[in-house]
């Protein structure tokens, strides 16, 4: 079954249009990264997923429950963070969690299963202001996975985290995803990251989905050659010439990237060497999950 459906979502306030016709799955066992700049519709999207705003048009499904038909059904599936995790710095973690379970009519045994599953088992008893940043958003993922929901949604899991507790969340992500099952939903800016943790991603734009589907596909369907030269200009001409899309380089560098596969570089470089350019270097270039974001959104800052 699938784990969510959000079919034609639109959000209308006023005279401006949020989110316009957004559809995409998640599927259980499956991270998704939802990608977009600022004001690209992002949040309000995930406002919509949670309950927390009605959609203008469009519906959303949860594990087969439709939020507006079957509202406390679906959401007993969900866990979710948006934007920062709501902690008491001065309890505990186990009495942060207590407070949830409390909410949620839970048994005191899931506090343990919980803190096991984010490992914060040894720290449970130490005051959430001791905590690192890093503990915090575990601590926070811990409470959303209060009662196994089946669909975890998080919004900018890393935020401010250095590069150790970037990576704790994203090997915790992965792991509730490959060993439980669990569909997972990530709204982030760090796309390099979202390139290593995420099975499939969406880019958003000005309230549109842009792209979106697997990441290996998206970004190995983007191959091109990279051509060092010593001649930039000329050995741009020769590639109008040959019929091949080239790139200009940033001002300053001399790698051209060349719309071609592999296989039909040596001509190529062949035309370049007769022309009397040199070349450094011809090698494959795969283009990255950032670097098709950026051309697909025009460079807009993301949030």
């Amino acid at each position: 079954m699938t784990a969510l459906a959000a079919r034609n979502l639109t959000k209308v306030i006023g005279d401006r249009t949020i989110v316009d016709d957004v559809s995409f799955e998640l599927q259980p066992g499956e991270v998704f990264g939802f990608l977009g700049p600022n004001g690209a519709g992002k949040t309000t999207t995930i406002r919509m997923l949670v309950g927390l705003i009605r959609p203008t048009a469009g519906s959303v499904e949860i594990c087969g429950f439709d939020i507006r038909r079957e509202f406390e059904k679906a959401m007993r599936c969900i866990g979710c963070i948006v934007e920062n995790p709501d902690l008491y710095r001065f309890m505990t973690g186990r009495e942060n969690l207590q407070h949830f379970s409390r909410m949620l009519g839970l048994d005191r045994s899931e506090i343990e299963r919980v803190a096991e599953l984010v490992n914060l088992d040894h720290r449970l008893d130490q005051r959430v202001g001791t905590y690192s940043l890093g503990m915090r958003q575990r601590l926070g993922i811990a409470q959303a996975m209060l009662g196994s929901p089946r669909v975890l949604i998080l919004d900018e899991p890393s935020n401010g985290l250095d590069p150790a507790g970037i990576r704790e969340i994203r090997e915790l992500l992965r792991r509730l995803a490959t060993e439980r099952g669990l569909a997972v939903f990530v709204s982030s800016h760090l796309l390099g990251e979202v390139e290593l943790m995420c099975d499939r991603v969406a880019i958003i734009h000005r309230g549109r989905i842009l792209k979106d589907g697997p990441v290996k596909n998206l970004i190995s369907n983007r191959r091109a050659m990279e051509f060092k030269v010593n001649d930039v200009t000329r050995a741009l001409r020769v590639f109008e010439q040959s019929g091949a899309r080239a790139t200009p380089p940033a001002s300053g560098d001399h790698a051209v990237l060349v719309a071609i596969e592999e296989d039909d570089a040596p001509p190529l470089v062949a035309s370049l060497v007769r022309e009397g350019i040199e070349v450094f270097h011809a090698r494959p270039k795969i283009q990255t999950l950032e670097e098709m974001f950026i051309e697909v959104t025009g460079g807009e800052t993301v949030d």
